[in-house]
C-alpha cells in the first residue's frame, strides 16, 4: 500500500465531517493502526446514522465505524512530530465540519468546504449555504493568498486562485 512503500506511520484518524464518502475506511485504519478517531461533536449524529444512510446510497458492505474517542473543537492544536495543525471549525457543508490549518507550512486540509473553482454541497442534512458562504468568507478568505488548499475531493488549489476566480465567492 501507498502507506508501507513510503514508511508512514499514521498517527490520528481525523474526520473533517462525517458523510459517508469520508467515514467509509474509519475501521480498516482504526484497526490496522490501532488509533483512535477524531471528529467535531455535531458531527456526531452523521456517524451514528452511517448504516442507514450507507443503504440509501447503495454501500451495502459497510462495516460502520469506531466511536470517536476524540471530540475537536475550533482553535485546538494537533501536533504531529514538529508540525502543528489548528482545527478550524467551518460549518456549512455539515454540521461539525472542520478544517486542519498548517499556518508554518501554509496549507489547509478543506475536506468538503472549499474547492478548485467550487464550494460543497449544502443540500445534504445539516447543511446550510448562508453559513458555508460566510464560514469561507471570514475564516478562509482571510488565509494569505499562498495558502494551499487540499480539497476532500478534486485538485488542490490556493487561497489566492479562489479569491480571484471562484463564482462562488462573488458577492
Amino acid at each position: 500500500s501507498f502507506i508501507e512503500i513510503n514508511e508512514i506511520n499514521p498517527v490520528k484518524l481525523i474526520n473533517t465531517h462525517c458523510h459517508i464518502d469520508h467515514i467509509l475506511g474509519n475501521k480498516f485504519v482504526s484497526e490496522n493502526w490501532n488509533i483512535e478517531l477524531h471528529v467535531h461533536k455535531l458531527d456526531l449524529p452523521l456517524l451514528e446514522n452511517a448504516g442507514g444512510i450507507a443503504k440509501t446510497y447503495g454501500f451495502e458492505k459497510y462495516e460502520g465505524s469506531p466511536y470517536p474517542q476524540h471530540f475537536l473543537k475550533d482553535g485546538d492544536l494537533l501536533n504531529f512530530g514538529k508540525s502543528k495543525l489548528e482545527i478550524v471549525f467551518t460549518p456549512g457543508h455539515a454540521p461539525g465540519h472542520i478544517c486542519l490549518f498548517s499556518k508554518e507550512e501554509k496549507f489547509i486540509v478543506a475536506g468538503d468546504v472549499l474547492f478548485n473553482g467550487s464550494i460543497g454541497r449544502t443540500d445534504l442534512p445539516g447543511g446550510d449555504y448562508d453559513t458555508l458562504i460566510d464560514i469561507i468568507q471570514n475564516k478562509l478568505m482571510v488565509l494569505e493568498d499562498e495558502t494551499v488548499v487540499h480539497c476532500g475531493h478534486g485538485p488542490s488549489t490556493t487561497i489566492g486562485k479562489e479569491r480571484m476566480t471562484n463564482p462562488f465567492l462573488y458577492s
